[in-house]
């Protein structure tokens, strides 16, 4: 009927048809448009009736993917019905079989991050015990970047089963993707072996997020975890990256593999002649005055003695590893300035003996 119109205006019957195809398709997308949008609307206000957020994460993560799904498919009926060449139609349906698991695989990642980030949300890793939540977080950050890379890998799959040109290459991936994977992993062992370290990583858990570990002797915290490396921000803010394989074959320090609770140390050398009892009731006055120590555990003993020296250990216990190290700092340099203001004769001094004539003299210098 719209290429009769377009006949009787003098317009020729190709652009008629041309004409009538784009009005067809304008008129469809606003159509899916205007239904997508009341129905997200619908959605979002039911959403809004929860008490959770995790509908309206999701909602916010698939509204664009399902937005051009709704086109794509409201296209899909316009065409029907419209008069086309056949080699018009034929680039249609390839487009069509082209653009359509493209779509559906974007919704399949949206989804993807948004239960990523639902649990997330739910993994609150600020609070001081924050174990359970660490856990969590490290094993959904692994496992959604493995879920997304089968997403894109099928969706490339899907994509070129739609080609005929190559359509022998879509069903070779999808058939032999084992016997590729094989074959990649002669030429890229490091990668592939990383990746399936990345992969183990997600269920034995060594690290996690927020970790606090020692790794070549430098101190930092676990930022990322990816599939093949890890990031460790280091205490000044450096960036170490390690590959995952390091972890699962080679020894570290983790602070925190089963609680971010810690116990910290402080040595001090003192003089042998040192009235121990009174350095220890001054470290209690220090330590239960500091806001850092979480009241667990306390204590100072005479650890080791060498001739010319008295080793005292201080041990505090702290909810964390940030603070156990600025603990472990206030009790040194108030413990040193104590010694140094009202016991200077604790610290180490150097005896010699002088022998003369057969006489013994001592000699003490300070």
């Amino acid at each position: 009927m719209i290429e009769n119109v377009f006949g009787s205006m003098g317009i020729t019957p190709g652009l008629g048809q041309l004409f009538a195809a784009a009005i067809a398709i304008a008129i469809a997308a606003a159509i899916a448009l205007g239904l997508h949008a009341m129905a997200l609307a619908a959605l979002r206000r039911l959403a809004q009736r929860t008490a959770g957020r995790s509908d309206d994460v999701i909602l916010s993560r698939i509204a664009s993917p399902t937005r051009w799904i709704a086109i794509a498919i409201a296209l899909s009926f316009s065409q029907r019905s419209l008069a086309l060449s056949n080699w018009v139609e034929g680039l249609w349906q390839q487009a069509a079989g082209f653009i359509l698991p493209g779509l559906i695989g974007w919704l399949a990642i949206a989804i993807i991050h948004a239960m990523s980030d639902i649990t997330i949300a739910r993994s609150d890793i600020s609070v001081a015990d924050n174990l359970q939540a660490r856990r969590r977080r490290t094993r959904v950050t692994i496992l959604t970047r493995i879920a997304i890379f089968l997403a894109v890998f099928l969706t490339v799959c899907m994509m070129l089963l739609s080609i005929p040109g190559i359509r022998s290459v879509g069903v070779t991936l999808m058939a032999s993707a084992g016997l590729a994977g094989l074959a990649v992993g002669a030429a890229a062992q490091p990668a592939l072996k990383n990746l399936i370290a990345g992969a183990q990583l997600a269920f034995t858990e060594p690290i996690r997020i927020d970790d606090v570990v020692i790794v070549d002797g430098e101190w930092g915290r676990i930022e990322d975890i990816r599939l093949t490396f890890v990031v460790i921000r280091i205490w000044d803010d450096r960036r170490l990256v390690v590959p995952v394989s390091k972890f699962l074959e080679e020894s570290f320090q983790n602070w925190t593999r089963a609680s971010s609770q810690l116990l910290g140390s402080v040595f001090l050398f003192v003089d042998p002649a040192t009235d121990v009892s009174r350095i220890r009731t001054a470290a209690k006055a220090i330590v239960e005055a500091n806001e850092k120590w979480d009241r667990r555990f306390w204590n100072l003993q005479v650890t080791d003695t060498k001739p010319d020296s008295v080793e005292l250990r201080v041990l505090v216990t702290a909810a964390d590893a940030s603070k156990a190290f600025d603990l472990r700092c206030d009790v040194r340099e108030a413990l040193v300035g104590f010694i140094a203001r009202e016991m200077p004769e604790a610290i180490v001094r150097l005896r010699l003996n002088a022998y003369a004539g057969g006489d013994i003299s001592h000699a003490e210098a300070h």
